[in-house]
């Protein structure tokens, strides 16, 4: 492909408020959008604010929206728009705007510290984890979350609704809760941490319709919905539903 000239228009504005500014702006072969945005920052708009670090996929510092579509900037790969298309950029709609691209992401880091940490087996030393490899393979799925939190930004629950964010962790936060709770050397119960329970009750795991957008966006492939959310919501449904656990769990409890 040799090179053209794109037009992009740029949300610039602050938390007092903005606008949509048009650029014309040089693509060379092989360019993603992060270079666009560079571009534009040496050639026409020096102050124009975006986050970004690695440039390869994996510090998830450079989330924004191109098209409307919840994206890392050094993924999106020009070459995937028509050469007439204009491609608008915008910062996450779900958390507040800082500058121009750059969003307040801290709800996400106070969401994080609510979910109680993997309490290790009592008796067994630094090492001595021993864990079937299947049991391996499903948690390192999720481990391979680089945390952009564009699951979160397109989460509808709380992309279009504000007021659900006290009550709500989203997707990436009920993804750590689930594999906790699927962790077979995590000992929370004997600490009195219910992970089931705690999902449902604060955590917001019943806000969670599982339409999928937070597997769709990914970058890391991770099937959030399905290997996550979806046995979470049937495991805290059989804890509080199904009469059957609901009386093993009553005479457990007596026995103890």
């Amino acid at each position: 492909m040799s090179g053209y000239e794109a037009a992009f228009r740029v949300w610039r504005g602050d938390v007092e408020g903005g606008g949509l500014a048009d650029f014309r702006v040089e693509v060379n072969e092989g360019e993603v959008v992060l270079d666009i945005v560079h571009r534009i920052q040496a050639t026409q708009a020096p102050d124009l604010a975006v986050r970004w670090n690695c440039k390869a996929g994996k510090c998830g510092s450079c989330s924004a929206e191109v098209n409307g579509r919840p994206r890392l900037l050094c993924m999106t790969r020009m070459s995937t728009f028509a050469r007439d298309e204009v491609i608008t950029l915008t910062p996450l709609r779900a958390f507040p705007v800082v500058r121009d691209l750059v969003t307040d992401v801290s709800f996400n880091y106070a969401k994080a510290r609510s979910v109680p940490a993997f309490v290790p087996p009592e008796g067994v030393g630094a090492g001595e984890y021993r864990m079937a490899q299947e049991d391996v393979n499903r948690s390192q799925e999720f481990r391979k979350c680089i945390e952009c939190f564009l699951c979160q930004d397109v989460c509808h629950v709380v992309r279009d609704h504000e007021e659900n964010k006290a009550a709500f962790a989203g997707p990436r936060f009920l993804m750590r809760i689930a594999e906790l709770d699927m962790h077979p050397l995590d000992a929370a119960a004997s600490a009195g941490v219910d992970r089931k329970a705690s999902a449902q009750d604060e955590h917001g795991l019943g806000y969670c319709n599982i339409t999928k957008c937070c597997t769709e966006v990914c970058p890391e492939g991770i099937r959030i919905t399905d290997n996550a959310l979806i046995p979470l919501k049937e495991r805290a449904a059989d804890r509080k539903y199904d009469p059957l656990v609901w009386l093993g769990s009553k005479i457990r409890r007596r026995n103890a």
